[in-house]
């Protein structure tokens, strides 16, 4: 999204009195930082937490070594947990959390190549978790999943909030 796009969700968000927060693994503080060029940002944006490795990502958001274990660090599972800690913490209206392959080295398989993304929003009481996979190097998947995210989050501002 360019800037002016931003600053449309942004007061999108600002008109209905809705705060957002973000729990980031691979966007590693992308979309806090994108929004922060937004005028109005400092109106919706509560906060970011930049959940990079797995004993981060159980410190600040509670989510479980047993998850881990289980599904890896990235996961629709570990996002999930991630989005819940993330709504306790924060408290937004809006709770997201992404991760996610940017790079090599993680627990990619044939079938969760490099470029597989993880994103979870919750919302008004409702759960919504997405995957998709990006090509690219590290910084061009990071940038697509921004996007994605924003847009993500457009529609759910046109469809649940838009009365």
């Amino acid at each position: 999204m360019n800037q002016t796009e931003l600053t449309e969700l942004t007061m999108m968000l600002k008109d209905k009195g809705l705060t957002v927060a973000f729990a980031e693994s691979c966007t590693a503080g992308m979309l806090a930082s994108e929004m922060a060029k937004a005028k109005g940002s400092s109106d919706v944006l509560k906060g970011s937490l930049v959940v990079y490795q797995p004993e981060v990502k159980k410190k600040l958001l509670g989510v479980t070594q047993a998850t881990l274990d289980l599904y890896t660090a990235e996961s629709q599972q570990v996002t999930n947990e991630m989005v819940m800690g993330l709504k306790k913490a924060l408290d937004a209206d809006i709770s997201i959390a992404t991760t996610g392959l940017a790079g090599e080295g993680g627990s990619e398989t044939p079938e969760k190549p490099v470029g597989t993304t993880f994103v979870s929003f919750l919302y008004d009481g409702k759960a919504e978790e997405f995957r998709e996979v990006f090509e690219g190097n590290s910084l061009s998947i990071r940038k697509q999943l921004t996007d994605y995210v924003f847009e993500k989050l457009k529609g759910i501002m046109e469809e649940h909030y838009d009365r």
